[in-house]
């Protein structure tokens, strides 16, 4: 199996990591692996929609996927092999009422053999790396000897890289917003999985903000994974291919994302869908944080979002929009 490098990801995140988010960011940066949303086995086995198109510029790419049937996640890997992905992540991490109806997400901590046997069972069927994010323990289930023997089962069926949230989960109780920031963060439990199975490929995730900070994660663990700063703050990536990867190439400007982004948000919105519609807003929405930090931040904002209802929107909506940060910041 080919690996890839995960010094740096971004975080599969619901409703914001789709296709148009991920090639917003691909362009800027080359080494940093994208996840897909997460997506169920029974959207891609009885969905009618395309839940695993994706545009081949996104590669290195991971699909993120929610089951626990371990038929059907090993039909589901077999169907994302042919589909071009870069590899499989198990979502055993997310604390949410509805992953947990379906029986899935961080409540398969607690079955750490049905893991094992997803993993096992998907590897054997394909030439996918499986790989698992999880949290550091769940409900009352959160003594490091817990962590350790689910890693210890998962690993022995075959799984190389793990992606743990440096925060325990609560089943009950919290929402999953409340669970991104409550439970205390614990990297140094991270850390000693890395001591501990130094064989394996150990991620880190949870508050991690700057690429500073990643790069003091790296001299303890072997990859970084961050979310909601990167989607807030997206410009953040434009230096990981230097500060993380050790590349030496110029950085994209925000001036060169918003031309490029302009040119695919025409093409999109000039493609006639099946179903619905193609708006300037599908694309947009991912970037209204890009000129955070600059003056005129707050009016970009305001004047994408303000296209949201604008059925001519297109690439020049963008780029008018960040003439005016230009301006303020000559």
């Amino acid at each position: 199996m080919e690996t890839i490098d995960h010094k740096l990801s971004v975080a599969p995140m619901l409703d914001w990591t789709d296709r148009h988010c991920r090639y917003f960011y691909r362009l800027m940066s080359s080494q940093t692996v994208l996840y897909t949303e997460m997506v169920t086995t029974g959207a891609i086995i009885h969905g009618k929609g395309d839940y695993l198109s994706y545009n081949h510029a996104e590669h290195p790419l991971v699909l993120q996927l929610g089951g626990s049937n371990v038929n059907d996640m090993t039909e589901c890997a077999k169907i994302a092999e042919q589909h071009g992905y870069d590899e499989i992540n198990i979502n055993v991490g997310c604390p949410s009422d509805r992953v947990q109806n379906g029986r899935f997400g961080a409540c398969l901590m607690a079955e750490p053999q049905l893991v094992a046997d997803c993993v096992s069972e998907m590897q054997a069927a394909t030439n996918l790396p499986v790989t698992v994010k999880s949290r550091i323990g769940i409900d009352d289930l959160d003594s490091y000897e817990f962590l350790h023997t689910f890693i210890e089962q998962v690993a022995q069926a075959g799984c190389q890289h793990f992606i743990i949230h440096a925060r325990k989960a609560w089943l009950s109780g919290l929402s999953p917003k409340q669970n991104r920031d409550i439970p205390p963060l614990d990297y140094s439990r991270v850390y000693q999985i890395k001591q501990d199975f130094q064989q394996l490929q150990i991620s880190i995730n949870g508050g991690i903000k700057t690429l500073s900070e990643a790069n003091e994660h790296l001299q303890h663990i072997d990859g970084v994974m961050i979310g909601r700063e990167i989607y807030n703050s997206p410009y953040l990536l434009a230096n990981v291919d230097q500060q993380i990867y050790a590349l030496n190439q110029d950085v994209i400007t925000r001036e060169q994302v918003i031309n490029l982004m302009a040119d695919y948000i025409d093409t999109y919105v000039s493609t006639i869908p099946e179903r619905g519609s193609h708006r300037a807003w599908h694309v947009l929405r991912h970037m209204l944080g890009l000129c955070n930090g600059l003056a005129g931040a707050r009016q970009f904002r305001r004047e994408l979002s303000d296209c949201a209802g604008n059925e001519n929107a297109n690439g020049d909506t963008l780029k008018q929009a960040f003439a005016k940060v230009q301006q303020r910041n000559c």
